[in-house]
């Protein structure tokens, strides 16, 4: 195993002199003062490599001993995970005493004392490959799989199985036999380096299954499919945290994990303080027995943030190979890559624009990569979205991150502090954001069977609209009321029509917070319906006093259960309007 000693600390970066091989993203200890401190290789040069430590560096002298594992940094995968609170090591925080971390501190991500109620799913003979399941236990009422070794090579045949039973993480639930004769022993713990994608799945096609939200604004006018990619940028106070909140808990999602990434630290203690409040609507239960969080605050060393999101990506991985769908939250990936500048200037690499590494472009691309709709090796399906959230400083949109987030993203929820201040919520402008799945022939086909083949139509009708009620509400408020004809006016009010009725929506209403598929409907063809009618005022006043009665009556129809007297009586009244 090859040693190395301190020949040089700058801050968390730390240069070792080793006596043996080692490569590039491998874990070392070094020994300082009684504590051991993570550390992992991020260059190498002859017999000098740097290493960022995980932890503080502070008493660390020239001279400390340092020893390598010979592995990268992985994590443990296996039952057990669900519901728990993590930091980007994977050690679990519930476990640790006080508020604060200790350095060098490090727990058991599993309980190997918890036994599992264990079910079989192939028999002695079968033949598998990486990944097949084996068998499954429950979790918090979740089906989970336990599957061959991921770095399993070839096939093998299953030489033995356990019986239903309850049993531990460690213990040997089977034996299989590769076509060479050797034997792999089988528990239900799994390891996998952080930073590697896993490809074991049979094809990755283009998403195209629409991923139901209950936002409007979502999936209505910017849909985001089952194994999609998106991004929300916007700056403080403009409800970034609501809308992960909402998307999270209605999402039609088995499993979702949400990682903090270099937040502060009072905004990750309100995810560990609301997170367990949160009721799922899909189960009746806590949204938190099937939600995993992973916390590194802004205070922890920069490699440890740089860490957690390859550590939730890589948990959200495992899960889809169960063929379950993950909705994976990072908040925000702006944080992940100061961490990845901060790094970058240690080393004194080439810098690229604001200082951020030159290859910062292909970093975002390889992680948004990773997510995906994918066919494993048995026909069955799993997929994980990745929803990411953005903070560029000062709001401004063509800063590095934002632009390289862009390229690669297909979905953009920009959100915008004007309409924020309006209290318009969700604050998402309605001209900047876009979904290029929209574009997509395999979602319009989808689309088609599941609703009508008018939607897309329609909805990008509206788009439009919205956009040219924009370009009027800018010479309205050049000119004035009376500088522009009242056709105008009429425009201008249909796209209110749309921003109230379609794109706003109250979070903390006990109707209006979800809306089905169905009921969007309904709203799109009644909005569509008033927009394509022709109406003619003598004066504006007469076009504001009629557009205000009918946004009162859809904001009221919005807030009535659907299909309810109440919201039919709505609906007929605001037909008796259009007719009169």
């Amino acid at each position: 195993m090859t040693k190395g000693t301190v020949s040089g600390v700058i801050a968390n970066m730390v240069t070792l002199r080793v006596d043996g091989p080692v490569r590039q993203g491998e874990i070392c200890y070094i020994e300082t003062g009684g504590d051991r401190l993570m550390s992992e290789v991020i260059k190498v040069l002859g017999t000098d490599v740097y290493v960022q430590v995980f932890e503080s560096t502070r008493g660390l002298k020239v001279g400390a001993p340092a020893e390598f594992t010979g592995h990268m940094l992985e994590v443990q995968l296996g039952p057990g995970m669900l519901s728990k609170n993590y930091d980007g090591l994977q050690n679990d925080l519930d476990k640790m005493e006080g508020v604060f971390l200790r350095r060098g501190q490090y727990t058991e991500p599993l309980d190997a004392e918890r036994p599992w109620g264990f079910t079989p799913l192939v028999k002695v003979g079968d033949e598998v490959q990486s990944s097949d399941w084996l068998g499954e236990v429950i979790e918090n009422s979740q089906k989970l799989k336990i599957m061959a070794p991921f770095q399993m090579e070839g096939k093998a045949k299953v030489k033995s199985i356990v019986k239903a039973g309850e049993y531990k993480i460690h213990d040997v639930v089977a034996v299989l036999q590769k076509e060479d004769g050797t034997e792999v022993q089988v528990d239900m713990v799994q390891h996998w380096p952080v930073k590697f994608a896993m490809t074991n799945y049979k094809e990755k096609p283009r998403p195209f299954k629409l991923l139901e939200t209950g936002v409007r604004t979502i999936d209505t006018f910017n849909p985001i499919v089952e194994g999609g990619t998106g991004f929300i940028p916007g700056p403080f106070g403009t409800g970034k945290t609501v809308l992960q909140h909402a998307i999270s808990k209605q999402a039609e999602a088995d499993i979702v994990i949400i990682a903090a990434c270099g937040e502060r630290a009072n905004e990750v203690v309100e995810i560990f303080t609301e997170f367990p409040e949160l009721d799922d609507p899909h189960t009746g239960r806590k949204l938190m027995e099937r939600t995993i969080i992973i916390a590194n605050t802004s205070n922890m060393p920069v490699a440890a943030r740089e860490a957690s999101v390859y550590t939730a990506m890589t948990m959200a991985e495992y899960y889809r190979s169960m063929g379950l769908r993950v909705l994976l939250m990072a908040d925000s990936t702006s944080r992940w890559a100061q961490a990845l500048r901060e790094m970058s200037n240690r080393m004194e690499e080439l810098p690229g624009p604001d200082a951020f590494p030159m290859d910062l472009g292909a970093l975002i691309s390889n992680f948004y990569g990773r997510a995906g709709y994918v066919y494993l090796n048995n026909g069955e399906v799993g997929s994980i979205t990745f929803i990411g959230t953005v903070s560029p400083a000062g709001g401004n949109l063509k800063e590095p991150v934002t632009e390289n987030t862009k390229k690669v993203a297909r979905c953009f929820y920009g959100l915008e502090q004007d309409r924020a201040d309006k209290k318009r919520y969700p604050a998402v402008n309605p001209i900047e954001s876009y979904s290029k799945y929209l574009e997509y022939p395999e979602f319009s086909e989808y689309i088609s069977k599941k609703i009508n083949d008018k939607w897309i139509p329609k909805v990008l009708a509206l788009k439009t609209r919205m956009q040219r009620g924009k370009e009027i509400a800018e010479q309205i408020n050049i000119l004035g009321d009376d500088g522009v004809p009242v056709d105008y006016h009429v425009v201008f009010w249909k796209s209110e029509i749309i921003d109230f009725v379609v794109l706003q929506q109250d979070a903390f209403d006990e109707v209006d917070a979800v809306t089905s598929l169905e009921r969007q409907e309904a709203i799109l063809d009644l909005v569509t319906e008033i927009c394509e009618k022709d109406f003619h005022f003598d004066t504006f006043l007469d076009c504001v006093d009629y557009f205000r009665k009918l946004i009162n009556l859809c904001k009221q129809m919005n807030y009535s259960e659907y299909k309810s007297e109440m919201y039919n009586m709505f609906v007929s009244q605001i037909r008796d309007m259009l007719a009169a």
